[in-house]
């Protein structure tokens, strides 16, 4: 006769050994420690649960360990602040679409005031809006510069550096059509030259007039094309081309600064020698 012995207890299942110190001196835990076990066998319980249903342990560890270059400094974090300051523009540009009206007679100016005069907080999150513009763009530039002076756009980060430039594009094209949703007369002539500027490029230069203006001059439909182009087109392009930068990034890693590289080969022509 064959006996079935039971399976044995998993390691994560059985009681931890008590050590020093545990419990109240008579060998139990006391409501506090026992709250705090409880809560890390809750989460390890939750994340296990997930990652049997969804796989993406794997991929949290691809992309959140890594190995850095020697020489990293703070310059590498001007990536992360651009990004920060994209989460910021998306996060008080949603407060602000929920009072703001694309109205040319009087709506989109009257919203403004509203918000600014009489809704709570509401002069805070739109300044945070407009003066966050002027600082994702300088972070751009700041963090392209840095790209390039590290001389990180070479192989195999060609395609990254091409992102790069589009993510720019899109960022200034994302300042120039916020800048006409006050339509107060600085925004509405500010924006009337650069449209005509763009009109003189070659070629596409006066169909890319007649495509923002939303026809051959200034209108009711101008606020609406602007509005539109501000809120959904570019915000869902720069989304996706973060998605894939990060992604390359996280691929292909960060270079090494151009001194550390410097020190390897002094030191190799040193041991040659």
């Amino acid at each position: 006769m064959r006996i079935k012995l039971p399976n044995p207890i998993p390691d994560k299942l059985r009681p931890r050994p008590r050590r020093p110190g545990d419990g109240n001196g008579n060998g139990r835990l006391t409501p506090t420690q026992a709250t705090i076990e409880a809560s890390k066998d809750a989460g390890i319980s939750v994340v296990d649960w997930l990652d049997e249903r969804t796989s993406l342990s794997g991929a949290g560890r691809w992309a959140l360990f890594r190995k850095v270059p020697k020489g990293t400094n703070w310059f590498y974090t001007l990536g992360s602040a651009t990004l920060f300051a994209f989460l910021s523009q998306a996060v008080t540009g949603v407060f602000l679409a929920m009072y703001y009206r694309p109205d040319a007679t009087s709506g989109a100016y009257e919203s403004i005031r509203h918000i600014n005069d009489e809704v709570f907080l509401g002069e805070f999150v739109h300044g945070m809006h407009k003066w966050g513009s002027t600082v994702m763009v300088v972070l751009v530039f700041l963090h392209m510069a840095r790209t390039f002076f590290f001389g990180a756009y070479k192989y195999p980060r060609e395609l990254n550096w091409v992102i790069g430039v589009t993510l720019l594009i899109l960022t200034l094209m994302m300042a120039f059509t916020g800048y006409l949703l006050p339509f107060d007369q600085r925004s509405y002539w500010a924006s009337v030259v650069a449209v005509n500027i763009n009109g003189t490029g070659p070629f596409i230069g006066p169909y890319l007039s007649d495509f923002l203006r939303a026809g051959p001059e200034f209108g009711a439909t101008t606020l609406s094309r602007f509005y539109s182009i501000h809120m959904l087109l570019l915000p869902g392009a720069i989304a996706a081309l973060i998605g894939a930068h990060l992604y390359l990034v996280t691929k292909l890693g960060t270079t090494a600064p151009p001194w550390s590289k410097a020190e390897k080969r002094s030191e190799l022509r040193e041991t040659e020698a």
